[in-house]
């Protein structure tokens, strides 16, 4: 009888242990798939701005550095493979597009371009797309790493190699949106 119940203990612990790194992995695995969404979406936002500027050199062209501080953050973004790098690369990006859109506020006929209004609407769902990916990821990163830390399961996490990730965060500086105006 006392070898029974010492069994059942035992398929007990087995099975809650097992639960617990179940949940680990799917957090790991959602984690991934959610950081994923965001490149995706920042790929998408990458591939708009040579055509935007492009548009805009056609109307500004004596506005060299404005262009020249798009293409050089767009390529920082591009390489940066952290969320913290991603982060502080996209945040000085989004600081030059706002200084590519005050460039075209100086030129009423590239505000009625309709490549140019189309670009510009692309441009805003893909930062609200990407304002939304960031925030299913920082969820799960949060639900990962609450339960990478808590107890039991910090046990099972630090025996498997779980660790926490980073949060996508933007700068201080750059919560306010894109101001796109028409």
């Amino acid at each position: 009888m006392a070898g029974i119940i010492f069994l059942v203990i035992l398929v007990v612990i087995a099975v809650v242990l097992a639960g617990m790194y179940n949940s680990l992995v799917q957090l790991r695995v959602r984690t991934d798939s959610a950081w994923s969404d965001i490149d995706v979406q920042l790929k998408r936002r990458h591939d708009l701005i040579p055509n935007l500027v492009e548009t805009v050199k056609g109307y500004a062209a004596h506005e060299k550095g404005t262009f020249e501080d798009v293409a050089k953050f767009r390529s920082q973004a591009m390489q940066a493979t952290t969320p913290e790098g991603k982060a502080v690369a996209e945040n000085q990006l989004t600081g030059a597009l706002k200084s590519l859109f005050a460039v075209a506020e100086n030129y009423p006929e590239l505000k009625a371009s309709e490549q140019f209004t189309q670009l510009q609407g692309s441009l805003s769902d893909t930062e609200d797309s990407i304002q939304n990916s960031r925030r299913y990821y920082n969820a799960v990163v949060r639900d990962l790493n609450t339960k990478i830390q808590v107890f039991p399961t910090n046990i099972l996490a630090g025996m498997f190699g779980f660790t926490a990730r980073q949060f996508f965060e933007t700068a201080a500086a750059d919560r306010e949106p894109v101001a796109v105006k028409f």
